[in-house]
This record gives C-alpha cells, structure tokens and sequence, in this order.
C-alpha cells in the first residue's frame, strides 16, 4: 500500500475553524490520505468538500473521555453517517475497561457498529491508562462485537502510540482486523514502526510532513 494510503489526516482542535476544515481537505486530496478525521460537527462539510475524490471521512464517537452513555454513542453514529461519514472512531469507556467489565465493553461497540450500518470502526482503546491485559481483552471485545480495527489512542490522553501495544493489539486480534497507531505520530520514522509493529492505519496531523519528508527521503 502506499504510505498516503496508510494516513488518516487528522484535526481535531477544539478551536478548529470552517476555513481549518477546508485547508485540511485540500491537503488530503493533494495527498491523496486515506482518509481526513474530523469532529462529528465538521463532517457535513468535509463529505461535501470531499465529493467526487478519493478521500474519505472519518469521525470521532464519544471522544475524546469515551464516557458518553451507550444510547449517545450509537446516536452520534448514525447521525454521523447521515452526514456523510463512512469510518467512525469511537472511545471505548475507559472506566469500564479499569473494572473488567467487558460485556459493558462489548455491549458499546456492538451498538456502534450496528448504528453505523457498515461503515468502517475502529474502536480506541486510550492505551496510556490500560494495563497489558486489559489492552488484549478489549481488543478481543472489539473484535467480537465486529469492529474493524483496533485503535490506540485519541491524542488528548497522557500518551500516544507505543510499538509494543501496536504489537499486543495485533496479536489479541484475528488476521481479519487491523490496528490504527496514533497520538504522537509526527516523522516518518515514526510512522515506519508503527507498520513494522503492525499498523496498517496512522492518524496523524503532520500527514503533510510525513509525506514530504518521505519524498525528500526517496528523491532519485
């Protein structure tokens, strides 16, 4: 795959204006992303922008606390796909996944991916305030209740992406699913171990910087 394809272009400052929307789709179908990912109130305009192009949109469920009740998320889910977004990132109960409760777990992400009638999930974990063991088991709880992929983390927590929990969430998961890296994700570099770790996803918000540092890299 090429390494545009692996980037979710990513803005989601609280402070993030229409004209910031705009700049950020330009960028993704100069580039040619996977995808631009948005706050849930941007993703009208960026479906629109994006018409006709390559790119997708991705958006953000119970995000960034993932504390949200279950009927909010899978609310937020289908009107997000109203609007026009075909890959949903959603915020697992993190407080939940602390107290083992893993039908609670399960429960959330099968009434996301229900809502979201088909389109792709990914389910973020916040691995930062996860324990190993509770990074596997809610990466299975994922994978059971039908999600798409397993994601790291939001950006707004204590950490971002690490190799050695990219490698765990892989290995917890069947070969069907995949792994999305971010939080943290600025270099190419970076980028690379994420991949080499098993990553087949990166949100990122230096996408731009990723790709020409990677053009400079392979000039001939």
């Amino acid at each position: 795959m090429k390494i545009n394809k692996l980037i979710d272009h990513t803005l989601l400052k609280a402070y993030a204006t229409e004209m910031d929307i705009k700049k950020l789709c330009d960028e993704a179908m100069e580039y040619d992303f996977a995808s631009v990912c948005v706050n849930p109130c941007h993703v009208m305009l960026a479906s629109s922008l994006l018409q006709g192009s390559d790119v997708k949109v991705c958006t953000v469920i119970g995000f960034p606390l993932g504390a949200n009740t279950v009927n909010i998320k899978a609310s937020e889910a289908s009107e997000a796909v109203q609007n026009g977004a075909s890959e949903i990132d959603m915020v697992i109960n993190i407080g939940k996944a602390k107290e083992h409760d893993y039908e609670y777990i399960l429960d959330e992400i099968r009434s996301v991916v229900n809502a979201s009638d088909g389109r792709t999930v990914k389910v973020i974990l916040e691995t930062c305030y996860l324990t190993a063991e509770e990074i596997a088991k809610t990466s299975e709880m994922a994978a059971l209740a039908g999600a798409n992929f397993v994601k790291t983390s939001t950006g707004f927590g204590t950490g971002g992406a690490k190799v050695e929990d990219v490698k765990l969430m892989k290995a917890s998961i069947p070969t069907i699913m995949e792994v999305k890296a971010s939080g943290g994700i600025k270099t190419l570099d970076d980028l690379e171990k994420m991949v080499e770790a098993g990553a087949t996803r990166i949100g990122a918000s230096s996408g731009k910087t990723i790709i020409e540092e990677y053009n400079e890299r392979n000039k001939k």
